[in-house]
């Protein structure tokens, strides 16, 4: 019994050593998270308004360009995965992987080859166990994504992305997948089309006898693309990653506060436990002297 009881008490111990750990790591998410939310919010303005401008160069000006023409006969697709450098989040990573999987099958499934592209370790890890191939991998900012990360990602989806059909490392169509943050409860993994961009204008068609707007482009239409498609795109996937940190801060958040919980439930339980040994070795104990002065008593009354 007391070799059981010491067992206990040393399990309470590294239960509450846990506790603190999975309690500390509860409370930096929750600190973060706020922060993360308003870099969120405070990028929405921007990224909606570029996305205004660039529906109305693409829709009024009738010019074609690379980053906006459909491909004929599409063959070959990259997606960008988006998953954290760190764990104990929950299934905040996996759901993203899975939800890969299945944008990877419905994309077989229309005769198209698939180019990985990946942020966070967590990504890196699950393509290295299963052998896959990765055309180019980013690390160390899933938590707090930079805008020069977003761009450097950009740049490379978009240089995929015009080369000619049939090049070595040519693409047809870019897809991104994250975790947008719906609520603090509620982070969903979501899937995107990036490139050939396609633009709504996301205003009601005008009546017969009503008039276009009229837009004039400095110093043309085509160099006013030029500028503004890669910042489109390149604030799109920063938006991605924002989202995606302030999810994954969030999952982990909910993720240690069941540990938290957890914890608690086992040091009651094995607090329980060791009470009920110790009272038992007690009970035990008591029972062998009172046999032990009862057995004594006994030879005493013989001898005499």
């Amino acid at each position: 019994m007391a070799l059981s009881l010491r067992e206990y008490r040393a399990r309470i111990k590294s239960t509450e050593s846990m506790k603190k750990i999975t309690r500390a790591m509860e409370l930096i998410a929750a600190s973060r998270i706020i922060k993360a939310q308003q870099r969120a919010q405070s990028a929405a303005p921007y990224a909606r308004e570029l996305t205004r401008a660039v529906s109305a160069v693409a829709t009024y000006s009738n010019v074609k360009h690379p980053l906006t023409t459909e491909p004929a006969d599409p063959k070959r697709a990259a997606v960008l995965i988006v998953t954290s450098d760190r764990g104990l989040a929950g299934a905040y990573s996996s759901s993203v992987l899975k939800e890969s999987e299945q944008l990877f099958e419905k994309l077989r499934s229309e005769g198209k080859e698939i180019d990985s592209y990946l942020t966070g370790r967590k990504a890196e890890a699950y393509y290295k166990f299963r052998g896959r191939k990765v055309m180019k991998s980013w690390t160390g900012f899933s938590d707090q994504p930079t805008y020069d990360a977003a761009h450097d990602i950009g740049e490379e989806l978009i240089a995929a992305f015009v080369k000619e059909q049939g090049e070595d490392g040519a693409v047809d169509e870019v897809h991104v997948i994250y975790t947008r943050f719906r609520s603090m409860l509620v982070q969903e993994p979501v899937t995107i089309r990036l490139l050939p961009l396609e633009i709504v204008e996301g205003e009601k068609a005008p009546e017969p006898d009503q008039l276009l707007p009229l837009y004039e482009f400095e110093p043309s239409a085509e160099e006013v693309l030029d500028g503004l498609l890669p910042k489109y795109v390149q604030s799109r996937i920063y938006f991605a990653l924002l989202q995606a940190a302030a999810s994954e801060l969030a999952a982990r958040q909910k993720a240690m506060k069941s540990a938290t919980d957890n914890a608690d439930e086992l040091i009651k339980k094995y607090r329980r436990i060791a009470n009920q040994a110790r009272q038992a070795g007690i009970t035990q104990e008591i029972s062998e002297i009172v046999g032990g002065v009862n057995a004594l008593a006994d030879a005493n009354a013989g001898s005499e």
